[in-house]
């Protein structure tokens, strides 16, 4: 990944985007571009054109917070999207690297004991994963929902990203394949600007952008998110689908990682089938050999 790359192909995708008449643009003729043209950005931001082609070709360093702020007006960021922005800004300038929390001397992380006990005592599935998407730690119901990502890579790290695109157990696992990939995608997105120098991550979105052309396509759009709460729907071998409810948060001991609970709507037909994958659980049968 390049700083200078990203950022231009970040600003031009957004500017892209956006039509004339969202922008209260009047518009008389053929228009040759998609979008708005830099000019256009650059008079509704307050900056000169040749100003705003500067920083459309990626030179953000040295932007100020009150420019980036005019940036994003003028292309209707969205809150993730304005973050990224700022980051993207922040690694131009060489800020970003000390921003970043310092790293553990471990490569392999492992859930402190206590942590562990936190999360076996949430009666509901739980997890807690990296920006890399890599699944790190689990309780009984989450390992048992996601039973078919430790069954696709044991003995490693499970990673989100990669069992979605590169296992055929991913298009079965999100039945809403498509939402889960653009979703997957945009969260990998939003951690590359968060930090950009991640080898870990260079390795892994080379590896997908090899091997996948839904990922290399998706990549190129430069869409990024924040993952806060939702739902979504999943579908397990064994007790079908589940509609669930999610809510995430960063973990303040553990800087970038978060928690991640998922909820079924009281009495539902999800809620019975938690009931279902909990007593297999605290059987301690392996799912497969039911």
């Amino acid at each position: 990944m390049d700083d200078h790359a990203d950022a231009a192909r970040f600003l031009a995708s957004r500017r892209a985007r956006i039509s004339p008449e969202q922008a209260g643009i009047q518009v008389s003729g053929v228009r040759r571009v998609t979008g708005l043209r830099r000019g256009e950005v650059a008079a509704i931001a307050g900056v000169s054109p040749e100003y705003y082609a500067k920083l459309e070709r990626g030179s953000l360093a040295g932007v100020s917070a009150s420019v980036l702020d005019a940036l994003a007006r003028a292309l209707q960021l969205d809150d993730a999207e304005r973050a990224h922005l700022f980051h993207l800004a922040q690694a131009a300038d060489g800020t970003a690297a000390g921003m970043r929390p310092r790293r553990r001397p471990s490569k392999q992380w492992t859930p402190r004991p206590a942590l562990q006990w936190v999360l076996d005592s949430i009666h509901a599935p739980a997890i807690v994963r990296n920006g890399r998407m890599d699944l790190l730690a689990v309780n009984h119901l989450g390992r048992a929902m996601h039973a078919s990502m430790f069954e696709a890579y044991p003995g490693e790290v499970p990673n989100f990203v990669r069992f979605t695109f590169l296992h055929e157990g991913g298009r079965a696992f999100y039945p809403n394949w498509e939402v889960a990939a653009d979703t997957a995608v945009a969260i990998l997105r939003t951690e590359a600007g968060r930090d950009p120098h991640d080898k870990a991550l260079h390795d892994l979105v080379g590896e997908l952008s090899t091997r996948s052309s839904d990922f290399r396509q998706r990549w190129g759009r430069q869409d990024v998110r924040l993952h806060g709460a939702g739902s979504k729907l999943f579908h397990h071998a064994v007790v079908g689908d589940l509609d669930l409810a999610y809510e995430s948060v960063d973990m303040i001991s553990d800087p970038g990682l978060s928690m991640t609970v998922y909820a079924a709507e009281p009495a539902s037909a999800t809620a019975h089938a938690l009931e279902l994958l909990a007593s297999w659980t605290a059987a301690d049968v392996p799912l497969a050999a039911r």
